[in-house]
């Protein structure tokens, strides 16, 4: 009996151990506070709103507000012609164009934030420079990011076999040019005597032997000759006949000239060599390549002694891409829900994300005429004012820029005046893209 109590005390003993163990082996009870809740709901916050901001497609449309007053922004300036730095003003409501006009805003309703947008900056007008005939380039005058001037040379083919066919061209036209003149001109006074004379020596033997053909006859008659001796007679009377007709008719050709038929064939072949001489200068002077316009050299597409092609597919086929920095736009993709904010001449500031400190004027130039269906959006061109000394400085193609749409409208500047000059003897091919 006393052993059964004892083992009986040995078990609850060991149970109690055991249970301490597992209670000590426990976590400690969290403390809940009111400060994590609240950290919990903020991070809940934050996440939404930036759900709800990327559903937007990153467009950030403002409520319209009143301006503020634009403040001046110290930003690194280039420096003028006296060596002293310059400040840029930014925030200012027009700052002169590229041609020296500034623009003029129009309204006197205080303007507010219409949209924001981010964009791309894009040279106005990108021209590949192409050679208007094909060969192997000996000379090259150019490198990527080199100002040129228009009608500056910027690469020279080899124009041996153009130079061949130029020379082959210019006796074909000598060749031409006579056959013509000769042809108007008619035949030689000479000529005209010399068919005139063979007429009338063979008119005298006519006559001659008519007279022999009638003493013939009157023999033949008294029966002194044979039939044989008068129709000899006959026969060389009608022979000679026959030979004055001809070679009258002969003189008279001779004196009339050549046919009216054959006057303008000649004159129509001396013209085709007339051209075929043009085609064959223009492609010996296109061996010579010249900038089309006053710009920057974008890319270099050709090295020396590459054979260019102006109509391959693959391989070299122009030489360089160059386009006017002064004239440079921001294309964008704006949603079709906020494209009733935008119109065309709206007042624009830009703003380059490499140069945050740097604002440019500028106003919406084009609203394109197609929407872009994959993004649902409608693609805008912003124009620039971008100052001479600037030109190339500071926005390149391709840089990324956050443009500010304002309610009110600006004049832009009117177009410089173009004036037509013709064309340089060599000038490139130039494909505007």
């Amino acid at each position: 009996m006393s052993e059964t109590k004892t083992s009986a005390s040995l078990r609850s003993s060991s149970a109690g151990t055991l249970s301490d163990r597992v209670q000590s082996l426990r976590l400690p009870p969290a403390r809940t506070t009111s400060g994590a809740s609240r950290a919990a709901w903020a991070l809940v916050l934050v996440l939404g709103t930036a759900t709800v901001y990327l559903a937007l497609g990153g467009t950030v449309p403002y409520v319209p507000r009143p301006l503020e007053r634009p403040q001046l922004a110290a930003a690194p300036a280039l420096e003028d012609g006296a060596g002293a730095p310059r400040e840029v003003r930014t925030g200012e409501p027009s700052s002169p164009s590229a041609d020296g006009a500034a623009l003029s805003v129009t309204g006197s309703v205080p303007a507010q934030i219409a949209l924001e947008s981010k964009g791309w900056v894009i040279p106005e007008q990108q021209i590949l420079v192409s050679p208007q005939v094909s060969g192997r380039v000996v000379e090259l005058n150019f490198e990527a990011g080199q100002r040129v001037q228009q009608g500056d040379v910027l690469a020279v083919l080899d124009s041996t076999e153009y130079q061949a066919e130029y020379e082959r061209a210019l006796a074909e036209v000598a060749i031409a040019r006579e056959r013509m003149i000769e042809a108007l001109e008619g035949n030689r006074p000479d000529e005209i005597r010399q068919a005139k004379a063979e007429v009338a020596e063979n008119t005298i033997q006519l006559q001659q032997a008519e007279r022999l053909l009638k003493r013939k006859q009157d023999l033949y008659r008294q029966g002194v000759i044979t039939a044989q001796e008068f129709e000899d007679a006959q026969s060389q009377f009608e022979m000679f006949r026959s030979r004055v007709e001809k070679l009258t008719a002969a003189a008279q050709l001779v004196i009339d000239g050549p046919r009216a038929e054959r006057k303008r064939s000649a004159e129509a072949e001396y013209r085709r060599a007339e051209a075929d001489l043009s085609r064959a200068k223009w492609r010996l002077d296109n061996t010579v390549v010249r900038a089309p316009i006053t710009g920057t050299i974008l890319k270099k597409n050709a090295e020396l002694g590459n054979l260019v092609n102006p109509v391959a597919f693959n391989g070299s086929f122009s030489l360089c891409d160059m386009a006017d920095l002064s004239k440079l736009e921001v294309e964008l993709s704006i949603q079709e829900r906020d494209i009733a904010k935008v119109f065309k001449h709206q007042r624009c500031k830009v703003r380059p994300e490499a140069f945050p400190e740097r604002v440019y004027e500028g106003y919406v130039s084009r609203l394109m005429p197609i929407a872009d269906r994959a993004k649902s959006a409608v693609p805008v061109r912003v124009r620039l004012s971008v100052p001479p000394e600037e030109e190339g400085v500071y926005l390149k193609p391709e840089m990324g820029a956050t443009v500010t749409f304002f309610t009110d409208r600006v004049e832009p500047p009117p177009p410089a005046t173009a004036v037509a000059s013709p064309p340089a003897p060599s000038s490139a091919g130039a494909v505007s893209q």
